[in-house]
């Protein structure tokens, strides 16, 4: 498949930005990229994509009162690009274990969203993750450390951030080195913002809950003047819906909860898709790359990528798709 590219203009530069939207997408060695609910790091000029493994038979799990589709968790895959269109398989960098259903990263269990992110003092690369029982009953945060950025990442443990639930995560390092996990929590009722320990291994007691993001999930966060905003989805589970996004000056809060960030054809339903990342643009301060996933809730190892522009107009982001 050939990367689809926009032009886009940016402080009155011209900046190539990769798009997808839903095609199939393949990396240098000619094979499907699996890499959902990824996030990326940018180390040392390289760019590394970390992302969940679908494959295998979709299957419902059953007694759920919402579409509980899963297949085996397939661990955590990493990808690298030194220009954001090309893409190397660097392999599994977090396994799966199969035949210990005990084990937080049991094939049957459930392991989402991974993001990772460096740290200067430890010099250790941290990857944050959801994981899950099928039927999200578990609910926990599970952390994994590496000397290499593309792996392979030694699992160390799973909580539950001062007590409450963790479901669907990110992870945001600032420009003070502080880290911060962002997830959905008491039943997907409330966001909440937690400060990581100085080693980014732990959650410390200092968190917050963004108490208008009601029935929130998918959360990306990013960075634009000095404010941070968080986009996020509702809860419909694999089906899309409209995306809206909330701004603080201070990332434990208080939030503001504003509209949706999408506009044009098919924005509200996200472009079919649902928010894992923003990435900003190297040198581009008015620009970022919004980055989703198309799920396919009936054959999930056949999930698409959504990859946008996403524009600061004022102080405002927007998400388009070029008009043809």
């Amino acid at each position: 498949m050939l990367t689809l590219l926009v032009v886009a203009t940016a402080a009155q530069q011209r900046v190539n930005v990769p798009v997808h939207t839903g095609e199939e997408w393949n990396d240098t060695d000619g094979n499907k990229i699996n890499a959902h609910g990824a996030g990326i790091l940018a180390y040392n000029g390289t760019y590394y994509m970390f992302g969940e493994i679908k494959k295998g038979i979709t299957w419902l799990v059953p007694g759920q009162a919402w579409e509980d589709y899963r297949v085996p968790a397939g661990g955590v895959s990493c990808y690298s690009s030194r220009d954001l269109v090309n893409w190397k398989n660097e392999g599994v960098a977090l396994s799966a274990i199969k035949g210990n259903p005990n084990h937080d990263l049991d094939t049957s269990k459930v392991i989402e969203r991974p993001k990772v992110v460096y740290n200067k003092i430890t010099k250790k690369f941290v990857m944050w993750m959801h994981v899950d029982a099928n039927d999200y009953s578990y609910s926990q945060a599970g952390v994994a450390v590496s000397d290499a950025p593309a792996g392979p990442y030694k699992y160390l443990g799973s909580v539950q951030p001062n007590g409450q639930m963790s479901r669907d995560m990110t992870l945001f390092a600032d420009e003070d080195d502080k880290a911060y996990l962002i997830y959905s929590s008491e039943s997907n009722k409330t966001m909440h913002v937690c400060l990581l320990s100085d080693d980014y291994l732990s959650p410390t007691t200092k968190y917050s809950r963004i108490t208008t993001a009601v029935n929130r999930e998918a959360p990306a966060i990013f960075k634009y003047k000095h404010k941070y905003y968080l986009i996020t989805s509702d809860c419909t589970g694999w089906s899309p819906n409209p995306a809206t996004y909330a701004v603080a000056e201070n990332i434990l809060g208080e939030w503001k909860q504003l509209g949706n960030p999408c506009i044009g054809v098919d924005a509200n339903t996200t472009f079919q898709s649902q928010s894992t990342f923003v990435l900003p643009m190297p040198g581009k301060k008015k620009l970022f790359v919004f980055m989703a996933d198309r799920w396919n809730k009936l054959n999930l190892e056949d999930s698409r990528y959504v990859w946008l522009p996403l524009k600061m107009i004022n102080i405002k982001p927007v998400i388009r798709i070029a008009e043809k």
